[in-house]
């Protein structure tokens, strides 16, 4: 009934402002009564505030919208629209996008996640990145996309559905929601460009005058969030918890109002939060008062822009009545439109109101044609304000208006049409121009000293808008389009000419420069111009007019430059009889520039006109001199040979880093490269000994060539040595470096494919080092992958490291040593390693100059320079110095040099020859002559060599040294025993003396019971590698009786405590001694309590760094030789019933003794009952009738070690205090023991390795220590305790002896049961008086038939876990498969189920492939304890499971058809059975209410990836948070233990974890890894590995690139897929305990100085 009230009151109401005469006074008298009740009321919710304005507010102006009820009017809207074939979607900061590099436009061009998965660029060359937020989906824009263009769900398909766009509106729909939007448009601006003093309009003033204000607080990005908090709290009384609330709301907002009040109460806060601002930063921070009424009018004009968003997208036509209104031209008071009005007072607005008018410029007019045009006319005549503001705004620009730019500059119609509408070259260059006037000086050129970084960042943006406006250059020109690209082009000339010769640097003599100056805002703008430049040049060239124009402009402009000038007039030099005539310039004396843009863009652009052939209608070419366009360019070239030459050492490293970024890949191409195309130019137009001269003159060496020089300072010879090898170089380049397209004939392709083969001539490398290395063009390309597979192989990475790309051996021809990208390591480098792959291959060293390629015509007369006379005196100079031997006037570096250039010379000859192929005869002599020179050439090389001997001798070459192969132990003297470890018929114990070193003190020892302690390094942590229910720890706080960890291990091995080592041994009393050094250093160590955790007894092996926190002591196995005449005698007596009896007997006895001793322990266990059998009762000491022995001596420095160790296991395993007294010491020792062994069978089975003979030294070391460590523990500890262990332990096999508590067969690990109980039956030998413990035959027996019955109850435990056995087959069955079924159905009787026959042999296969587990670990336990060497067939992995079967069971003395046993014991067995499945727990098991674990239990592995990385991103891009509703951008996180999608890093997902507060990931490690984790971080792409709260590293992801290479924070973006290889490696890690071990050693690598909060992931 509400609801239909509530329609009725907005029809009405909206017919009211429908029928009256002014509709925009009648609304806005509504909105001035209800919005000021409905927001900032002081107690009312959002939810409250919501759900009003829906009501009150927005429902009636929809109805005035539609004109009836909206609901009626929305379903008619529906029924005559289709969806638009444009995404649109917004991205948010973070979320991954996608661009295809075969089919963009430009890189700007993006797809959303949903419309990429469902696009044709998913099989293309794409790459991923994440949004800095902003940006939109370019689905379905024609103009982004070479080809498919739309996804398969925006692709307008049939011709029908594309008449979408036009409005379908009826006339009378759209003349109201015109109307509608006209007022609210105009109300919505008027308040989001309020100012702080402004009055609300008559129309708005409300009736009653309210004196509430409001304080509001403005986020700006000067002040960090503790700066608010703090001023918060001193400033208006809140609490910390409040002023984080207003911070973080104030940061994502944009403000928030702090304080409600009466003006004058506003004001005192606003004071004091200035006041107290200013104290910690120099700028306060922004306050502004409101009245409350004002308030309310903007809270409702924000939620207006958000419903304007859901109207827009009910239709085309609500759209364009939009977008007309905004548009619309305010004539009336002269005002620009609403959008420009909101555009101009961006910088103003704070965070929130900008990000609803950005949301909805995106969805209105950038998604319609015509109204984008329009919008990016109105956008660029604003243009400069628009900068100007966004320079004084200190928001980032993904939230400034600026960053609107590329959604409209990259259009490359757009973009013409804005050059031809509005000059937008000018536009944006007289932006630049203006922005950076303040730095220029009288001269008109550029000064940079003490300008600010952060408002110099703000205007390098500006260029990436030129850059998007060249993108794409025009197929046709229009005369506009020309008129306007030139006007636009000679404004950017103006910028190159306060640019060109500015910061010239002069040579500093005699004291070193004061102060360095400022170059690097220099570079940068050069970086920033770089792409813009080779741009200007491309459009140039695609129309000879325009290129023509544009190389006239560009002289002329060059002309007008005066930077850095003659100041002498010219005067005649004069060598070898020709005469240069120039002015004198001396680099070393005069000040030189490094910036000659124009220069060197008249270089580019005479290349071009000579590429096109346009040069030929250049007017008047003689009016160009050549010599002064090539002056400054040599200038140059010369400045970076003199500071190579250290010559400008005293002008401190800001002049080394010019240089080296002048010839640096991100420079060189509009530097270097373009100084040599000058210099060439010069050199094709010049007179070859005239420009020689020119060269020398310049390069200071004219004179010393001259002959009319000399000197004996050491240093100046040196100078001069140095400069005559880069002057040799100069010239090597210029007549050898033709890669430039328009110099010779040659495509791009060509360029870069010689570009790769010199890099990969260094040595071999990686993809992204060869991406780095290549110039990148516009679009982020290199054309790399085009030439990649013509010039290299690839080499596929292992396991770690990454692919590599090797180069071809047919390419090698084409390596120059002198080629000019080469930085002087690359080339010293390069020379080695091919001079190292020649002599390899038996060749001699040279290394000739490669064949080039034929210059084109404007540029063959440089080949001049090598047959003029000036050259040749400089080389007959230069090898004259070197056949006088004058050591200080020739280097072997001037000699390669020239020899070089001589071959150079001879291989243009045989060119030129090969042109003249008609003069035969000449040819004939011509090659004799060649041969001649060349034999000379290689014999002065080897001469050369020969004479210099002592050079090469020192050159390292690489040799092998001789490695020793270790000689390895004559096995055959082994005795063959009886390969039998348990009972009477078992293997002798070899006597293996064991001589080991320390590894601290180098000394070696050999273990000895008698001798000081030596121990293996080890880490003991707690473990949920084999758990069989991931998630559930057990607290193992309680100590209370009822619970039965960790006395006995649940079969789900939640959590057990692993020991593993290193593998390296130390002395005992070496330990202690590094131990307590390693504890005294760290605390002084910044950072290493990062990596050990002291309180937890961590430290670091010395010899190979793993973590460690105990050492395990070795102990020796006894030798023994087994007498096998007295065993059989016993073995006559002491049957399995016998043997019950007698543990029966000895345990009462001993009982009552403890209970005459001291009657406060508890009742005796068997409550008075007869044992099991009721003769012949045996006496209480006849246990020992049947063999003791002394118990075993150990050093004091042993017992302590092992107390040592035991506490260490306790301590960790139960997370408690230590406590070496504690009753469960020894029970950890047992189960540690355990369950190490268990994982080692675990790891092996994984990796398909037999069960001995495949482990690695430091594994199988370690659990042999951990064995004889734990047996040998329970001898040291307190008897009383370890034998009522033993006798809770073996109730649940015998259920007489069972107390309240014994928990039943199913709810314990029977392999844990049968460490536990062979390890404590020793301690019921004890005797008060003397030390003793079982005979060698005694414990064969107790261990057989502890075995067998712990054996028998596995098989049970087997046969109750496997519910669905098949019914019996009619076919034969064999004895075992009988037995197996008798034995099945007196189970089935016992626990009363009744099921037919089943099929024997399918339960003998269950039964052997659910106890092959507990066997395998049965056999590595029984060897370690008893030595006994195994059968051979456990060695191999080829033997088959049956055979396996057999020998195992063979080396435990089992029968190998375990059914038999039940046969065999059967007296003893039935009553035991019956117990045993009478128990409560199983039948509730039976009936399915308790979960049991199926055997073989599960292997766990890392969870299943998918083989496309794309596929995580998607399912990254649909996580949600289940505990926040914003959509901030979440770090999704995946745990690879169990496959959890968790929020990490994040505030919304922090929990208590022992009182602290933790991230999601560090909870989750808690729980599903006992505080150890291995989480994939989706967006950076990398794993984190966590170990503890503090703890944790990153680690490479498991995902590879194309080129076997990893990308951490998807910085490159190439498709990424899975590598099995790596992530079995992982799973290794996980498996063999590995992490806390590769923490540590990253940790150790890193070398951290500030901690990285783990515990917040």
């Amino acid at each position: 009934m509400a609801e239909s009230e509530e329609n009725l009151d907005g029809l009405e109401l909206s017919k009211e402002w429908q029928e009256a005469a002014d509709s925009r006074a009648a609304l806005l008298s509504y909105l001035k009564e209800q919005v000021p009740q409905i927001f900032c009321l002081k107690d009312s919710s959002p939810q409250e505030e919501e759900e009003l304005m829906q009501s009150r507010l927005l429902h009636p102006l929809e109805c005035f919208l539609f004109g009836e009820d909206p609901q009626e009017g929305l379903e008619k809207l529906k029924q005559g629209s289709t969806s638009s074939h444009l995404c649109g979607r917004v991205f948010k900061e973070g979320e991954t996008v996608y661009s295809c590099r075969d089919c963009a436009i430009d890189p700007t061009c993006v797809l959303c996640m949903d419309c990429f998965q469902d696009s044709v660029h998913k099989s293309h060359r794409y790459k991923m990145h994440a949004s800095s937020g902003g940006g939109f989906c370019d689905c379905g824009d024609v103009e982004a996309w070479k080809i498919g263009p739309y996804c398969s769900k925006h692709d307008p398909g049939a011709a029908s559905a594309m008449v979408t766009d036009d409005c379908v509106l009826d006339l009378e729909l759209y003349g109201r929601a015109e109307k509608l939007l006209r007022i609210l448009l105009h109300y919505v601006t008027d308040f989001l460009v309020w100012e702080e003093n402004f009055e609300l309009s008559a129309e708005l003033q409300p009736r009653i005058k309210d004196y509430t204000y409001y304080c509001v607080l403005y986020n700006d990005e000067h002040h960090s969030y503790d700066h608010v908090i703090y001023t918060l709290q001193r400033s208006v009384n809140c609490d910390l918890a409040e002023a984080q609330t207003h911070t973080t709301l104030i940061d994502k907002e944009g403000r928030r109002a702090v304080k409600r009040g009466s003006l004058s109460s506003c004001q005192q806060a606003q004071d004091r939060i200035r006041a107290n601002s200013v104290q910690i930063s120099q700028q306060p921070l922004r306050v502004e008062i409101l009245h409350s009424v004002v308030m309310a009018h903007q809270t409702f004009a924000l939620h207006l822009g958000s419903w304007f968003q859901k109207i827009i997208g009910y239709s085309v036509g609500f759209r364009q009545a939009f977008c007309q209104v905004v548009l619309q031209p305010d004539v009336d008071r002269d005002r620009p439109c609403l959008i420009s009005r909101l555009m101009l007072h961006d910088a103003r607005m704070f965070k929130g109101a900008r990000k609803i008018v950005h949301e909805l410029i995106f969805c209105s007019m950038l998604m319609d044609t015509e109204f984008k045009r329009l919008f990016a006319i109105e956008f660029t005549k604003h243009y400069k304000q628009l900068q100007k503001d966004f320079i004084n705004d200190d928001h980032e620009r993904n939230i400034s208006i600026t960053a609107l730019s590329v959604q409209i500059f990259t259009v490359p119609t757009l973009a013409r049409q804005l050059i031809e509408e509005c000059n937008v070259i000018k536009v944006i260059v007289d932006t630049v121009m203006e922005l950076l006037r303040e730095h220029l000086d009288d001269n008109n050129r550029f000064v940079f000293l003490g300008y600010n970084s952060d408002k110099f960042s703000r205007v390098q943006v500006i260029f990436h808008d030129l850059r998007y406006i060249l993108i794409s250059k025009p197929s046709i020109w229009t005369e506009e389009l020309r008129g306007q690209f030139l006007k636009g082009f000679r404004v950017f000339l103006g910028l190159l000419k306060c640019m060109q010769g500015m910061e010239e640097v002069k040579r500093q003599l005699g004291q070193h420069i004061a102060v360095e100056p400022e170059w690097e805002a220099g570079f940068t703008l050069q970086i920033q111009l770089r792409h813009i430049l080779a741009m200007f040049q491309d459009w140039c060239s695609s129309d000879d007019e325009i290129l023509l124009l544009a190389f006239k402009e560009c002289h002329r402009v060059l002309k007008q430059c005066s930077n850095q000038p003659f100041h002498r007039d010219a005067t005649d030099h004069y060598m070898c009889k020709h005469i240069l005539h120039v002015r004198p310039y001396k680099v070393s004396r005069e000040p030189v520039s490094i910036h000659l843009p124009i220069s060197r863009l008249l270089a580019g652009l005479y290349v071009l006109l000579c590429g096109t052939g346009a040069i030929e209608r250049l007017d008047n070419p003689a009016t160009y001199d050549f010599t002064e366009l090539a002056e400054h360019a040599l200038r140059c070239v010369v400045l970076a040979a003199q500071v190579s030459a250290e010559m400008w050492r005293r002008n401190g490293l800001s002049l080394v880093s010019q240089v080296y970024y002048y010839q640096d890949v991100k420079c060189r191409d509009e530097m270097y490269d373009k100084d040599i195309v000058m210099l060439q130019i010069a050199a094709s137009k010049m007179d070859p000994n005239h420009f020689l001269m020119l060269v020398l003159l310049r390069f200071e060496l004219f004179d010393y060539f001259n002959g009319s020089c000399s000197s004996k300072d050491q240093d100046e010879l040196t100078q001069w040595n140095r400069l005559t090898e880069e002057m040799l170089y100069l010239l090597i380049v210029i007549i050898g470096e033709r890669y430039v397209p328009g110099i010779s004939h040659l495509t791009k392709e060509d360029v870069t494919m010689r570009e790769v083969i010199h890099l990969l001539c260094i040595e071999p490398m990686a993809h992204s080092s060869l991406v780095k290395a290549l110039p990148e063009n516009e679009s982020h390309e290199t054309g790399l992958e085009t030439v990649i597979t013509k010039v290299a192989i690839f080499k596929k990475p292992g396991v770690s490291g990454h692919g590599l790309y090797e180069v071809k051996k047919e390419h090698l021809v084409e390596f120059n040593p002198f080629f000019y990208h080469y930085s002087r390591s690359q080339h010293s480098k390069a020379e080695e390693s091919q001079k190292k792959r020649r002599a390899q291959e038996g060749n001699d060293k040279a290394l000739r100059p490669p064949v080039p390629p034929a210059f084109c015509p404007a540029f063959s007369h440089i080949v001049q320079l090598l047959c003029c006379d000036i050259m040749v005196h400089i080389l007959r100079n230069v090898l004259q110095r070197a056949a006088e031997d004058l050591p200080t006037h020739w280097t072997e570096a001037m000699i390669q040099r020239a020899l070089h250039l001589i071959g150079q010379a001879l291989l243009e000859e045989n060119a030129q020859d090969k042109e003249k192929a008609e003069r035969k005869r000449k040819a004939e002599a011509a090659k004799l002559h060649r041969q001649k020179i060349m034999a000379q050439m290689s014999a002065m090389q080897k001469n050369f060599i020969e004479s210099n001997k002592m050079l090469y001798e020192n050159m390292p070459e690489s040799g092998t040294q001789g490695e020793t192969v270790a000689s390895t132990g004559d096995h055959a003297t082994e005795q063959r025993e009886l390969c039998i470890a348990v009972g009477p018929h078992r293997g002798s114990t070899p006597a293996d003396r064991e001589v080991l070193t320390c590894i601290l003190c180098q000394e070696e020892q050999e273990v000895m019971a008698q001798a000081p302690a030596m121990g293996l390094a080890a880490c003991v942590q707690r473990s949920t590698v084999l758990t069989q229910c991931r998630g559930k720890i057990p607290s193992s706080r309680a100590d209370g009786p009822g619970t039965s960890y960790p006395l006995f291990m649940p079969p789900d091995l939640n959590v057990g405590t692993h020991t593993g080592s290193c593998g390296h041994v130390m002395h005992a009393t070496c330990w202690q001694k590094y131990y307590e050094a390693v504890q005294n250093t760290t605390r002084n160590r910044l950072h290493a309590e990062l990596i050990i955790d002291l309180e937890n007894g961590e430290y670091l092996c010395p010899l190979c760094k793993s973590l460690c926190n105990t050492v395990v002591p070795l102990i020796p196995l006894e030798p023994l030789t087994f007498d096998y005449e007295n065993a059989a005698i016993i073995g006559e007596h002491l049957t399995l019933p016998r043997w019950i009896q007698i543990l029966s007997a000895r345990i009462k006895g001993l009982q009552s003794i403890a209970q005459d001793n001291d009657r406060n322990t508890e009742g005796s266990s068997s409550n008075g009952s007869t044992g099991l059998f009721g003769e012949g009762q045996p006496d209480f000491r006849s246990i020992l009738s049947y063999g003791v022995q002394e118990s075993r001596k150990f050093s004091d420095s042993i017992t302590e070690m092992l107390v040592v160790c035991a506490t260490t296991v306790h301590r960790v395993g139960l997370k408690t205090a230590p406590n070496e007294l504690c009753p469960r010491v020894s029970i950890m020792a047992w189960n540690t023991c355990a369950f190490t062994i268990q994982a080692i069978e675990n790891i092996l089975e994984q990796e398909g390795k037999p069960l001995f003979g495949s482990l690695q030294n430091r594994q199988l070391a370690g659990m042999k220590a951990i064995v004889q460590f734990s047996a040998t523990q329970g001898l040291k500890s307190s008897q009383a305790v370890i034998q009522r262990h033993f006798t809770d332990m073996l109730g649940v096999l015998l259920p007489v002896m069972s107390r309240k508590n014994t928990p039943s067969l199913l709810e314990v690990d029977l392999f844990h049961l049968l460490v536990g109980l062979v390890l404590s039956i020793p301690s019921l030998y004890q005797e008060e008086t003397v030390d003793l413990q079982p005979s060698a035959v005694s414990s064969a027996y107790n261990h057989l038939h502890i075995l067998h019955l712990v054996t028998m109850a596995h098989v049970l435990q087997i046969l109750l876990s496997s519910a669905d056995v098949p019914a019996a087959g009619d076919g034969q069955e064999t004895e075992e498969e009988r037995a197996a079924a008798e034995l099945y159905s007196a189970v089935s009787q016992h626990t009363g189920r009744l099921l037919p026959d089943v099929s024997g042999s399918s339960l003998v296969e269950r039964v052997k492939t659910g106890i092959a587990p507990f066997l395998r670990c049965a056999a590595l336990f029984f060897n370690c304890l008893t030595g006994v060497p195994p059968p051979e067939e456990l060695f191999s992995i080829s033997v088959d499971s049956q055979e396996q079967m057999e020998a195992l069971c063979s080396y435990l003395a089992l029968p190998s058809n375990v059914f038999q046993l039940f046969h065999d014991h059967r007296e003893t067995v039935s009553p035991l059975l019956q117990r045993w499945c009478g128990s409560p727990v199983v039948t509730k098991a039976l009936k399915g209410k308790i979960q049991t674990v199926r055997y073989p239990r599960k292997r766990n592995r890392l969870i299943e990836l998918p083989e496309d990385y794309s596929t995580l991103l998607n399912q990254a891009s649909h996580f949600k948070c289940p505990k926040s509703t914003d959509d901030e951008r979440k770090h999704p996180t995946l745990c690879l233990f169990c496959g959890a999608m968790l929020c990490s890093q994040s505030s919304c997902c922090l929990s208590q974890l022992e009182r602290e507060d933790v991230g999601a990931c560090t909870a989750h490690a808690a729980t599903c890894g006992a505080g150890v984790g291995m989480f994939l971080r989706i967006r950076e792409c990398e794993i984190v590995l966590m170990a503890s709260r503090t703890r944790g590293s990153t680690y490479p992801a498991p995902y590879l690139d194309d080129y076997g290479e990893t990308d951490p924070h998807l910085g490159r973006g190439n498709p990424l897929h899975l590598c099995p290889e790596r992530y079995r490696k992982l799973n290794q890690l996980w498996q063999q305990h590995c992490i806390l071990e590769e923490i540590a050693r990253s940790l150790e690598v890193v070398n951290v100085m500030f901690a990285f909060e783990w515990q917040m992931l």
